[in-house]
């Protein structure tokens, strides 16, 4: 990548794991409006769960995800009891229209940690939702491990749980990075954590590395994509780490001097990436990738890939509802949002009330740049003339958007023809950036009529607060 292109459009953007984005998420939905939107669930259709677990053992320093780091078992005791709670009351007005517990597709463990908790908490858990769900034979039932923390006991749990995938935070396998984030595991740990996986039966397991960290370098970086291929995984997430330590105060233990400048963060990005497609693997969207045989591979070429706040995936539930403290939700009238303090949320499930505390409703253009959005995000493509037609009620003008997309059609990133707008190769890295061109919400306070570029003018639309919570585009 040419290093003007770097300066240019290296500024924190969004991930785009929804649309609306979670910055403008507001207080204005709390309870009343959510279970107004669980009630206008089609009772017919399968929902998805997210749980989210807040606590860790340890502090990675790298983190930027909502968790605590607690030593001893009597709050995260609390946690799984209030956890029971919220399951009870979610299920409760579920059930309420039509008295049958409503049928899962997809359950996703995600953290912080969830074997973080015992091996029996996590069993009594997939228990209960079993009882208070209809859980099919087909219900995709997903976890994110701590590698270092995989027992013997906790495999069984899994195993038991009929869990059937696995994500394995590796990050890096470097000694040196590994000090610099204070997240030390070793290869063979990693190895055997896989090995325990896959002989109780875990059909696709994926390892998420970072980019972007201390002390990289090419040469370490390459070495840990080559060891993590070595354990044979059928997916591998490629993030760019971001540094944000006025909003995660851990992040401040890292020695910014010893951070790759935006220069070498885009080799180790690029040459990771060609690295991992040389080994076989296809590129997903913009930092997943798969074996050919994957279901998100084969989701990619039959154009049924989506994305939602856990990455890309094959889930294409409308009906995503997120438990634990700072969960996220997202239903076809809008997201919602749990408090995000723990006290507070078990407060909420104490009274018997969901624990929603912002969101936001989407509007009907919300959804049509949602699909442009999201094709973009899954496919590289969107064809703004077929989007119109699915909107037919309502006048959608893109002619803002178009002039945005000059600059990157210019740099050879996207190509336009007709309404038909494309993502190039060179591009891919950037992604986020073409999306962010059409996010109304970015650019609302941007001048009127003045064709800048889509970081200049989210960053003069969100002001410095909001922008602070996106990530850099690489």
């Amino acid at each position: 990548m040419d290093p003007f292109l770097i300066s240019k459009y290296d500024r924190p953007v969004p991930r785009y794991t929804s649309y609306p984005t979670a910055p403008h998420f507001h207080g204005g939905i709390g309870h009343v409006e959510y279970v107004a939107w669980l009630q206008d669930c089609d009772p017919e259709q399968p929902l998805s769960l997210y749980l989210h677990v807040p606590y860790c053992r340890q502090m990675c320093w790298y983190c930027g995800c909502h968790t605590k780091i607690v030593a001893r078992q009597e709050p995260i005791d609390r946690f799984v009891a209030s956890l029971h709670g919220e399951i009870d009351v979610i299920a409760n007005i579920l059930a309420a229209g039509s008295g049958r517990p409503r049928r899962i597709s997809h359950i996703h463990w995600g953290g912080g940690t969830p074997n973080v908790m015992t091996p029996a908490q996590f069993a009594r858990l997939m228990e209960h939702l079993a009882a208070r769900f209809d859980l099919m034979a087909e219900t995709v039932r997903a976890v994110e491990l701590d590698p270092r923390w995989i027992t013997d006991e906790w495999l069984s749990a899994l195993r038991d749980s009929r869990i059937d995938r696995a994500s394995l935070g590796v990050q890096d396998f470097d000694p040196r990075v590994q000090a610099a984030i204070n997240r030390p595991q070793s290869f063979d740990l990693v190895r055997g954590a896989v090995a325990g996986l896959r002989e109780i039966g875990i059909q696709s397991i994926n390892l998420d590395l970072l980019y972007g960290l201390p002390y990289q370098t090419l040469e370490t970086l390459a070495r840990t994509v080559d060891l993590a291929v070595a354990l044979d995984p059928d997916r591998i997430s490629l993030f760019g780490y971001a540094h944000v330590p006025w909003m995660k105060a851990n992040q401040k233990q890292i020695d910014e001097a010893a951070l790759p400048d935006a220069a070498l963060r885009w080799q180790l990005q690029e040459q990771a990436a060609a690295q991992l497609v040389a080994r076989g693997y296809q590129a997903i969207g913009l930092d997943h990738f798969a074996k050919p045989d994957d279901q998100l591979s084969r989701a990619l070429a039959q154009g049924h890939l989506h994305r939602n706040f856990q990455g890309y995936t094959t889930d294409d539930s409308d009906f995503l509802i997120g438990l634990g403290p700072s969960a996220i939700g997202s239903l076809p009238a809008g997201y919602v949002q749990n408090a995000v303090v723990i006290a507070d949320w078990q407060q909420a499930v104490a009274a018997g009330r969901t624990a929603v505390t912002r969101g936001i409703a989407v509007t009907a253009e919300d959804r049509a740049r949602r699909e442009i959005i999201n094709a973009l995000m899954c496919e590289g493509r969107v064809d703004l003339a077929a989007i119109r037609r699915r909107y037919p009620e309502m006048p959608l003008d893109f002619t803002a958007d178009l002039l945005r997309l000059q600059s990157l059609k210019e740099d050879g990133l996207v190509a336009i023809s007709g309404s038909d707008i494309s993502i190039t190769e060179r591009g891919r890295p950037l992604m986020r950036v073409a999306a962010a061109c059409f996010d109304r919400h970015l650019h609302a306070d941007a001048m009127a009529g003045e064709a800048t570029s889509p970081v200049a003018a989210g960053m003069a639309a969100e002001g410095s607060r909001k922008i602070g919570r996106y990530s850099r585009v690489i």
